[in-house]
């Protein structure tokens, strides 16, 4: 590169980083480039905008993904599947997978999150996007689902014990009972079935607000797919309009979560009618936002990243609201209101 990058890292004390820039020296399109930080991640990949020398090369994105904890053949691999289905994803200009870095084009730098919070005005159009881009996923997708790794029993219990496991015992110090074991039990079984019992599709795993661009063209522009797998018909849906990071009002989720449904192929809705579908719905968003609020308490607890905690609250609350409608659920809206929220209010 032609001077060193400005990223307020020492290359010299950071032996990835001096790789990556020696990897990039070789690279004639990032010819004379400089580096800059692109974003922040809650895994252990790091992300660096390459801005060229050339004028007409623009800007890249570079990932620095340590083999050890992240396998980025898995990133090149699904962007392929994205872009067939001509989908808006970051294309691979290099890579070396060996040592876990890729060179890949730029989508910009105004996530979804950014912009509804500066112009809510904006939502529609943008969330008529998503939606049309989700369509676009689950039908063209299931030329390659059958390639990806099942979302099975095993991980959904497993993505529901981070809850129990990071945030009531590790972070708030919370005991369960013997009858507490049998209660959470029955909300673990009911969960699973509920997300087992669904169409299986091509599923992002992490459709949401962060991982959205705002692009002039092909809007959204669709990152952070590496973890894709095959499983429930409702899981992106839920992840894109109840998002831990953007609330909206609930009769605008129901509206596109209906808007969606109707627009789902004639096979998928003889077998699952409008009212099945809700309930698919909810309940696989208690899933993910048990999930979520486990994983930010992992963050903060395993890997030093204590500011999605601020997200605990809000992502709770999406469990609470079902109360009226679930009575199955009460046991666990208690166990959240009751304990959780005091506790994480005495927090730090």
């Amino acid at each position: 590169m032609s001077e060193p990058p400005h990223i307020g890292i020492d290359p010299s004390k950071d032996h990835r980083l001096a790789a990556l820039v020696e990897w990039l020296d070789g690279i004639d399109s990032v010819d004379g480039a400089t580096l800059r930080p692109a974003s922040d991640d809650a895994s252990f990949r790091r992300y660096f905008r390459v801005q060229s020398g050339q004028a007409e090369q623009g800007s890249f994105i570079v990932m620095d993904a340590p083999p050890e904890q992240e396998d980025c053949r898995r990133f090149i691999r699904i962007a392929g599947y994205l872009e067939a289905m001509k989908l808006n994803v970051p294309r691979i200009v290099e890579a070396n997978p060996e040592h876990g870095f890729l060179l890949i084009t730029d989508l910009g730098s105004t996530q979804y999150l950014n912009k509804l919070h500066e112009d809510s005005a904006a939502a529609p159009a943008m969330y008529s996007d998503a939606l049309r881009a989700l369509s676009l996923l689950q039908t063209n997708g299931t030329a390659y689902q059958s390639s990806l790794p099942p979302y099975d029993e095993e991980l959904l219990r497993f993505e529901l014990s981070i809850f129990r496991d990071w945030l009531c015992e590790t972070h708030l110090g919370l005991e369960f009972s013997e009858e507490d074991e049998g209660c959470w039990k029955d909300v673990c079984d009911l969960l699973v079935c509920n997300a087992l019992n669904q169409p299986r599709v091509f599923v992002h795993r992490d459709y949401h607000s962060r991982n959205l661009m705002l692009t002039d063209l092909d809007n959204p522009g669709i990152l952070d797919f590496q973890d894709a797998l095959e499983g429930p018909l409702t899981y992106d849906l839920v992840s894109l309009l109840k998002d831990c990071y953007v609330r909206l009002p609930q009769q605008q989720v129901r509206e596109w979560a209906f808007g969606f449904y109707a627009e789902l192929d004639a096979s998928i809705r003889q077998r699952v009618n409008e009212g099945l579908f809700v309930g698919y719905f909810d309940l696989m968003g208690v899933q993910r936002h048990l999930k979520a609020a486990g994983i930010f308490a992992r963050l903060k607890h395993r890997d030093g990243k204590p500011g999605y905690m601020a997200d605990v609250p809000w992502t709770l609350g999406y469990v609470v609201d079902l109360a009226p409608e679930y009575e199955e659920l009460g046991w666990l809206v208690e166990l959240i209101n009751l304990r959780c929220i005091p506790a994480l209010e005495g927090s730090s």
